[in-house]
């Protein structure tokens, strides 16, 4: 599940050995599935040791990954990488950023609903905003709605045609036209 190379399974035993008995390594991922996941490693006390941890045994240690997101680190490795300045400890996890809830049979709404929130909404929530599907009618216009920092924006038009209707016409062949139904109010709340 997740290879740990020879090297760096020696550097946890070294590590390990500086600290209390019986505390191990945790491997998780914050924000799985999505655009901004992260993946980390951490000393595990036993105490810490949750009824939800899968348990992997190593040499000599042992690591533990909540079952939620056991599958967000297949293939993952962990190396022990050494140059001239000194070792650094790599975490490469290729499926951290896969949205796995994705169903085949989900609706065109289900889907772009998801994709909004993957892919569109993690930019827009830098400057306080998001976005939200309304509906999709028979001729495949895409109805909008803007909150938080995008509402009274005055980049709007730019972030609606640039990026919200650019990225769902290239993802959704079923996709003709976005149309932003937000009634925008400028005021303190908006970004720009």
């Amino acid at each position: 599940m997740i290879n740990i190379s020879k090297k760096a399974q020696e550097h946890f035993t070294s590590l390990l050995s500086n600290e209390p008995e019986n505390t191990q390594i945790r491997v998780f991922v914050v924000n799985p599935g999505t655009p901004n996941a992260e993946c980390g490693v951490a000393f595990c006390p036993e105490n810490e040791i949750e009824l939800s941890d899968i348990q992997l045994k190593y040499d000599g240690f042992f690591v533990y990954v909540n079952k939620d997101t056991i599958s967000y680190l297949k293939n993952s490795v962990i190396d022990l990488v050494t140059d001239k300045i000194g070792s650094q400890l790599t975490l490469k996890a290729p499926y951290a950023k896969n949205n796995f809830s994705k169903k085949v049979s989900s609706s065109l709404e289900e889907k772009v609903k998801c994709f909004l929130n993957l892919e569109i909404n993690p930019q827009l929530s830098m400057h306080g905003g998001r976005v939200e599907l309304i509906k999709i009618d028979k001729n495949g216009i895409a109805a909008i709605q803007f909150s938080g920092g995008c509402n009274g924006c005055s980049m709007i038009g730019s972030t609606l045609k640039e990026t919200v209707e650019k990225k769902l016409l290239s993802s959704f062949s079923e996709i003709k036209k976005v149309y932003d139904e937000t009634h925008h109010l400028h005021g303190q709340h908006s970004f720009y």
